[in-house]
């Protein structure tokens, strides 16, 4: 049941390439209501997702499931005074209750902002001020919890913790209530064009931006999943992420719904590439998307050894891929690796789409739902050739793209302006149109796929009382991409020793999140 046919207008070739899209949504669009319950209408009994753990523990919702569940959860938070515009901070991991909160709290209007749980007291202090976050909803795992009701008890910040799965004192048994809820819910009236989440990634300088979209991002998701990654109505599809991540929304839910496939969601801590290939192997995944860091540890690993005949197309994104990755990926599995591009300010802007020839180490061409250019310093397009900045030509919360940077009108101007939106990505155009990637125009570091802002790093490393002054940059790294480096000029009174340097760097650990 391929619903995205209902949302957009779209032309293909003989080879089924996408020659031009446009989406197409009623005013009061809302993911929760008109994609959800719409599939559990139709379709209540096929699989939406298909969860496990390394405990092997398993569990599978059907679309009916999901609908049924979204609709508890949603009463469970009305009942407890979250309503349409407010805002709220959602750190489950890859733990299963996602899938049901986040199309919840779309129906109720109110604002998911998404956050992993590497993140710091400190870095929890800092959403919740930033965005004004009311309540919050958090893995059972770990200390997560904790550390939420920590920041809790500070005056005038959140004002209910949610936990499933785990009493604790001082947060409300989601699970619990959740079970007792009633399963049926009104429509709450929403537009398409209101607030539906709010993402914080890192920039160049200052703390991490709040990225706001509206509802229309996940329909500009369906390029995503059914012209890149080329999921199947039916089939099974599995993205690395963490849900604290907008590859989450790319790869694990929106596009990939839209399109009738299930999601598979393994939740797992650390990244083991032997148990991720065997579970593709298990549950016959059909369709694989991961950052080149994934794909490396899979070729020493050897995919080949792994029956894994039942996937049909590989994609990645998030760092730049080296031919050697393409190549013994194709060399181990016969399957092409169809690079992408995007941001957390955007849906697909550049890919090897379907029906396009895979060209190793390019991201491809500008998707129909752009308008996407190569310019100089003064806006003009570059030459052929010619290095310059990616830009789209587009209004500001159109077809995907977001709608600012959440109470921070100087940030948004500098990334939308002369009807551009900046993306601060460098890359050049060859004869053909492919774009190549060259690097950022500021110096974000992009470690294994996570953006990190060296002024993150820097405000922690400069607090010690060895380091007068320190610059953080990244240092290329044959298997993460890039790896953070920091350079530091020692206070008066400190020599340099290792055993300093391992002191920082435990130091740093601890004040920042892990990654």
């Amino acid at each position: 049941m391929q619903l995205y046919k209902n949302f957009c207008k779209e032309t293909t070739d003989e080879n089924g390439k996408l020659t031009s899209f446009e989406l197409v949504f009623p005013e009061n669009y809302n993911f929760g209501y008109d994609v959800v319950d719409k599939m559990a209408e139709l379709v209540p009994n096929d699989t939406a997702v298909v969860w496990t753990n390394p405990e092997k523990e398993e569990k599978i919702f059907t679309y009916s499931d999901i609908s049924r569940l979204s609709n508890k959860a949603a009463n469970v938070f009305r009942n407890h005074g979250i309503k349409k515009g407010d805002k709220v901070l959602v750190i489950l991991k890859r733990n299963y209750e996602y899938w049901y909160v986040a199309p919840a709290l779309h129906k109720l209007g109110a604002v998911i902002i998404p956050a992993t749980n590497l993140l710091t007291q400190s870095d929890i202090s800092y959403r919740v001020n930033t965005a004004g976050i009311k309540a919050a909803v958090c893995t059972p795992d770990e200390t997560t919890a904790e550390d939420i009701l920590a920041v809790a008890s500070q005056p005038n910040t959140l004002e209910t913790v949610f936990v499933p799965r785990r009493q604790i004192f001082g947060a409300v048994d989601f699970t619990e209530e959740v079970e007792n809820a009633p399963d049926t819910l009104e429509r709450v009236e929403t537009k398409a064009e209101e607030p539906m989440v709010i993402y914080f990634t890192s920039g160049t300088t200052g703390y991490p931006k709040a990225v706001e979209h509206n509802h229309i991002y996940t329909l500009g998701h369906i390029i995503t999943a059914k012209y890149w990654q080329c999921v199947k109505d039916g089939g099974l599809h599995l993205t690395v992420a963490e849900t604290g991540w907008a590859k989450a929304s790319w790869g694990k839910i929106y596009g990939q719904w839209l399109c009738g496939s299930a999601v598979m969601v393994y939740d797992f801590d650390k990244f083991s590439p032997g148990k991720l290939l065997r579970i593709m192997e298990k549950y016959k995944v059909t369709t694989f998307c991961a950052p080149p860091t994934v794909y490396r540890y899979f070729i020493k690993r050897g995919m080949n050894k792994y029956d894994l005949s039942s996937l049909s197309h590989l994609t990645t994104a998030g760092e730049a891929l080296n031919n050697e990755v393409f190549e013994e990926v194709f060399k181990q599995t016969g399957i092409e690796l169809c690079e992408g591009f995007g941001q957390t300010e955007s849906v697909l802007m550049l890919a090897n789409l379907k029906g396009d020839k895979a060209i190793a180490g390019s991201m491809g061409k500008p998707t129909p739902l752009y308008d996407v250019d190569i310019v100089d310093d003064d806006g003009n397009p570059v030459p052929v050739g010619e290095v310059g900045e990616i830009v789209v030509r587009a209004e500001r919360g159109k077809d995907g793209l977001f709608d600012g940077y959440y109470r921070d009108d100087e940030l948004t101007a500098q990334a939308w302006h002369d009807g551009l939106y900046h993306t601060g990505d460098t890359a050049w155009k060859d004869e053909d149109g492919y774009f190549w990637y060259v690097g950022r125009n500021d110096d974000v570091i992009k470690a294994s796929g996570y953006r990190i802002g060296p002024f993150e790093i820097e405000s922690v490393l400069i607090a010690h009382p060895s380091v007068l002054e320190c610059a953080v940059t990244g240092a290329p790294d044959p298997i993460r991409g890039q790896v953070v480096k920091a350079t530091i000029v020692l206070a008066r009174g400190y020599e340099p020793s290792d055993e300093l340097k391992k002191e920082l760097q435990t130091y740093v650990k601890k004040n920042t999140a892990p990654y």
